[in-house]
């Protein structure tokens, strides 16, 4: 089966957490039969991991991608910046994994890290969305500085030459001034933007998102990696939220995907979670708008991809 082909249907066949029931389609394990593995002569542009728990998916594919070495230097700032934007519970599927957090952390660290922080501007109310995700503890425990994404001097204004409808925007101090910025969105539904995944979770680092609701929000999504990208974008699709999304409204929103995607290229990473979600990248606009302005690699028949079933 051709790259294209597989990406198009991993993460069908998934079971809906608590129904024991599958979604469509062929399955994971039959589409990752059928494809060949990728080229190990040349590092990898992408790996998925698939049929683990987050932590486990994690460390295959960061060794796979020649470790956080690669990454974070001896003595260099990194910032984590996950989903944590909804007062909800992990099993909800509304906020990334706190045990994958955890890890990252833990491996930015081992590979020289100064200092990691964590923080997201959130949606509800930021205190119980850090406590009741599991971030706040988990990343705590890591290691890391947790900080609250609610306090506006902490956003300095910034501004996007290249972009189209997003000339600029108050960004938070940590992604202007961390030497890594590290991008852990889960893959999800969203009532506006049809899914959101790495790109969508860059609303998280702005004050000003309002604007981007307003003034054509897929568009302003593709604009602001016209700035900044970040240094590694690693996808939690292990719980996925099918519908109701954002925030959802009970764990049978959520399906399990078992599901992990690493990648540099943004735009790559999220072509490839959109295929878990069902969806061709160009069906999602955002996605097909930054392919189009030349900020990632939408066709994944032309990336170098590991697949790893740990199944």
């Amino acid at each position: 089966m051709e790259r294209r082909n597989f990406l198009k249907t991993m993460g069908t066949g998934l079971t809906v957490a608590g129904l024991g029931t599958t979604v469509g389609m062929i399955s994971v394990e039959e589409a990752l039969a059928a494809y060949a593995p990728g080229n190990t002569a040349q590092a990898y542009d992408m790996v998925a991991v698939m049929n683990g728990e987050p932590v486990a998916m994690f460390e295959k594919a960061i060794a796979a991608m020649g470790g956080m070495e690669k990454f974070v230097s001896k003595g260099q700032t990194v910032l984590v910046k996950p989903n944590i934007g909804w007062d909800a519970s992990p099993e909800r599927g509304a906020n990334t994994n706190p045990q994958l957090v955890a890890k990252i952390i833990e491996h930015c660290f081992k590979a020289g890290a100064k200092s990691v922080s964590v923080f997201d501007r959130t949606c509800d109310n930021w205190r119980r969305s850090y406590e009741n995700s599991g971030i706040e503890k988990a990343a705590k425990d890591a290691g890391a500085n947790v900080v609250s994404g609610d306090v506006e001097s902490m956003y300095k204004t910034v501004s996007f030459p290249k972009a189209k409808k997003l000339k600029s925007a108050k960004v938070h101090e940590l992604v202007i001034n961390s030497d890594v910025f590290i991008n852990v969105p889960i893959l999800k539904h969203h009532g506006g933007a049809g899914i959101t995944i790495s790109m969508k979770n860059m609303m998280g680092v702005v004050w000003d998102r309002g604007f981007w609701h307003q003034n054509d929000l897929q568009q302003c999504i593709a604009d602001f990696i016209t700035w900044k990208k970040p240094t590694l974008n690693i996808i939690d699709a292990y719980r996925v939220m099918k519908r109701n999304g954002p925030k959802g409204v009970s764990i049978n929103d959520v399906t399990l995907a078992k599901s992990l995607i690493i990648s540099k290229d943004i735009v790559a990473a999220d072509a490839a979670a959109a295929a878990i979600f069902g969806k061709k990248a160009q069906e999602v606009d955002h996605i097909r708008l930054a392919a189009g302005m030349g900020l990632g690699q939408m066709d994944l028949s032309k990336l170098n991809i590991q697949r790893i079933n740990l199944g």
